[in-house]
């Protein structure tokens, strides 16, 4: 003998279906929250990381022209003067044989060089001016009591009493053997509150021997 088996369909209440719209939407809301914040700190991952990067490969480059420091085609002595946040000195940056005067400063946020080329005829002269100028490392946030620039003589780090040498290093030019460049960057200062440190010492290798007879 069958039976008939008769299903009840009940169907949703006013107040369940309310419930569950509810609960929907706080999970919509949670995962929004979530995705915001995530898509935030990747972004600042990211945007420091390629601050970061582009920074350390301008400092590089500093690094690779202060390396080859050497006499100027003039005759002047490889380093003509040196301050916290201003370097001038002879390099052959670009390597075409020609020595140029390479003139490293801050302005803004940016490090930017100066590069200027002798002249062809004899004798050797340099005009006076920067005839160009290239920008190196951007977003740099030092503080005014954090020089970009230290310098070290020959016996450091023995000697750390004389070390690093007083700026603006005007009469003991021949005295540096050594430099550090000391940048902090940030990209947005009043958006991401720490700021990338990148230091890099360099040794002026052409200075080691070189006649202190100015």
């Amino acid at each position: 003998m069958k039976k008939n088996i008769r299903k009840k369909m009940n169907g949703l209440t006013l107040i369940e279906m309310m419930m569950s719209i509810t609960i929907f939407s706080m999970g919509i809301a949670g995962f929004t929250m979530l995705f915001s914040k995530t898509w935030k700190t990747n972004s600042y991952v990211l945007e420091m990381g390629q601050s970061s990067m582009n920074a350390s490969q301008g400092v590089n480059k500093i690094v690779d022209y202060i390396r080859r420091v050497k006499q100027a085609d003039d005759g002047a002595y490889p380093v003509k003067s040196a301050d916290s946040n201003d370097l001038v000195l002879f390099s052959d940056y670009d390597k075409d044989g020609a020595t140029e005067r390479l003139h490293f400063y801050k302005s803004g946020s940016n490090i930017l060089m100066g590069v200027t080329n002798p002249t062809t005829t004899l004798p050797k002269t340099y005009p006076t001016n920067d005839q160009e100028i290239i920008t190196l490392v951007s977003n740099v946030v030092n503080e005014i009591d954090e020089p970009i620039f230290y310098y070290y003589n020959k016996d450091y780090p023995g000697d750390t009493t004389n070390n690093p040498l007083t700026m603006p290093v005007t009469n003991h030019l021949a005295d540096i053997r050594l430099m550090k460049i000391f940048l902090q960057v940030n990209t947005n200062p009043n958006k991401f509150p720490s700021n990338i440190k990148i230091q890099s010492f360099v040794e002026m290798r052409n200075l080691n021997d070189y006649d202190r007879v100015q």
